[in-house]
């Protein structure tokens, strides 16, 4: 690929075979799309699918955690194949319009807007990458700075720039490959997830057991687990409130990280602790949570900071901690939360050997270690991606890919 200089509708990055094949043409969706009025008159199909941000289409049994919400008559349904578009007119935003990928037959809520590709002047991988832009979304601003409901009418009148179909075709062959790549390198980050879900299961004793069923041979005669409570194992208290004006979200040298019921909030001039601590999220939907951090911070008054006793590894109660889930002690129906008085009662096992903690904590941290690494080279290559389609398309299409 060389880069091209012109300040016209061309890429900066193009394939050698189409320099000097001239710019790329602007034309309006409603060119290159054909609208899907197609329905299950005749009842022929029953798979029943939704449009979710995340999967795309999916069983709408499974979208709705086994609900049935469509209609017992779905003659007025559409016909959704392979190569079909569909998106929610009143909630599209970026990656929210799905794709049909498989050759599974499936019928959608007339609800949703369905479409497919021209073929004949755009290719459907090239038009699912504009769909995924911020050049797509920014002509979806309507005037006064209004997302108005993007019905097909208004679908069709935004504007794209495209090249001959062949130059398309290998932008998109080479962009899929960089997506079958990423594709593999995420099923081999959730295999590792896997593995460790596997090992914190083997490695600390099963509600009913007293030694864990996955030992460390220097450990086999060292007896069994003891039966404690959190209140036993480690002191517990919620950090100290901090006015929302008063936390950065950009961090400076002179800040400490703070942390909330969710997590990492922000940056602040002040700190409450330092050290090795577990944080617990006390309110809120993800109540419950755990993660680990080291140094100097600010906890808020919805984080419960965890400080173990003696005999306790601090690293090794956090992986207890989450084998706890310690989510299902949560109280409340609209503001779900946890106070210090439940968690304290919560029982646990725990080797009554240090050294046999730490070897636990050793083998599990050498899988969290992978686990990091790898999602860092994930995000290394949704960056190149990002990069490269910044590269592939035009600079007057604003096309920014989206995370």
């Amino acid at each position: 690929m060389s880069k091209e200089e012109k300040n016209t509708i061309v890429p900066k990055l193009r394939f050698s075979e189409f320099i000097g094949n001239g710019e790329w043409s602007e034309k309006s969706l409603g060119d290159v799309l054909i609208k899907n009025s197609t329905k299950n008159k005749d009842l022929k199909y029953s798979l029943v699918e939704s449009v979710s941000n995340k999967f795309g289409f999916i069983k709408q049994d499974e979208y709705f955690e086994n609900r049935i919400v469509a209609s017992k008559d779905t003659s007025n349904y559409y016909i959704i194949k392979k190569g079909y578009f569909a998106y929610n007119p009143s909630r599209i935003d970026v990656g929210s319009l799905a794709y049909k990928h498989d050759d599974k037959v499936s019928i959608i809520s007339p609800l949703y807007v369905s479409f497919k590709a021209n073929n004949s002047i755009i290719d459907d991988y090239f038009l699912l990458c504009f769909f995924k832009t911020i050049g797509f979304t920014r002509q979806m601003i309507f005037e006064g700075g209004v997302r108005n409901t993007l019905n097909y009418e208004n679908l069709i009148q935004i504007k794209i720039s495209v090249p001959t179909l062949s130059e398309q075709q290998k932008i998109a062959d080479c962009l899929l490959s960089l997506d079958d790549l990423i594709t593999a390198e995420n099923q081999k980050l959730e295999a590792l997830k896997a593995r460790k879900k596997g090992l914190m299961q083997q490695l600390f004793p099963a509600k009913d057991e007293t030694v864990p069923r996955l030992r460390f041979e220097e450990f086999n005669e060292s007896g069994e687990w003891e039966e404690k409570t959190l209140k036993d194992v480690c002191q517990m208290q919620a950090g100290k409130f901090v006015s929302a004006s008063e936390i950065n979200e950009t961090k400076e040298d002179n800040l400490f990280p703070c942390y909330g019921g969710n997590g990492l909030r922000g940056y602040t001039t002040s700190f409450t602790h330092a050290g090795n601590y577990s944080l617990i999220g006390r309110q809120g939907a993800l109540c419950g949570n755990v993660i680990l951090v080291n140094g100097k911070f600010h906890a808020t008054e919805h984080a419960v900071v965890v400080t173990p006793k003696q005999n306790v590894d601090t690293a090794w109660l956090y992986y207890m901690l989450v084998r706890l889930n310690l989510n299902q002690y949560a109280t409340g129906q609209a503001q779900p939360g946890l106070s210090v008085d439940n968690l304290e009662k919560v029982a646990l096992k725990i080797s009554k050997s240090k050294e046999e903690q730490q070897k636990i904590v050793d083998c599990l941290s050498s899988v969290d270690e992978l686990i990091t690494t790898q999602a860092e080279k994930i995000a290394t290559l949704n960056q190149h991606k990002k990069g490269l389609m910044q590269g592939l398309f035009p600079n007057n299409n604003n096309l920014l890919l989206e995370k």
